[in-house]
């Protein structure tokens, strides 16, 4: 045993532990690695932070039905619909009032006739571009406050890019 002993006693003589240790290949591999991570992430700047697009300006027009109707959300035009007199930009709700959508019969039209009777159907809208608005005189007083809560709606959610009125005064309006 006393062999042993002596053996062990002479090798660890012999080497020097901590130089051999502590610089080995893999060692050396770990610390590059570390290294580039600690430049990729704390020391390399950054890049400028980028600015959200801004949405083109709206300007606020005088829409006749005709002067309306391409804004309808076909070929990427905004959507507009008018609620009793006001035009509103709906774009946002394109999934609802766009091409497609379950409310895309009032896309470009005055859809005041269709919310307060609570009518999708094509007779709800005013057939004569170039004649009148719709009065709604004829609604009743159910059919006014279905109106309104929908305008209320609108109002919260939506920008009002203009007003329609009927074709000819539009001249009487600028």
């Amino acid at each position: 045993m006393d062999y042993v002993q002596q053996r062990v006693a002479q090798l660890a003589s012999n080497t020097d532990t901590s130089s051999s240790t502590l610089f080995t290949p893999l060692n050396g591999l770990l610390l590059a690695a570390l290294a580039y991570t600690a430049y990729a992430f704390l020391l390399r700047p950054s890049p400028p932070p980028q600015l959200p697009k801004e949405e083109p300006a709206i300007v606020f027009r005088t829409f006749t039905p005709r002067t309306l109707l391409p804004y309808n959300g076909e070929g990427g035009k905004p959507v507009y619909l008018a609620v009793r007199g006001r035009v509103f930009d709906v774009s946002r709700g394109r999934n609802f009032y766009g091409p497609g959508g379950p409310y895309e019969n009032f896309a470009g039209r005055d859809a005041s006739r269709g919310l307060a009777s609570g009518s999708f159907d094509e007779d709800m809208l005013t057939k004569d571009l170039d004649g009148p608005l719709d009065t709604l005189a004829d609604l009743g007083e159910s059919e006014m406050e279905a109106l309104r809560g929908w305008e209320e709606r609108f109002e919260e959610k939506y920008l009002v890019v203009g007003k329609l009125v009927a074709a000819g005064e539009e001249e009487k309006e600028n």
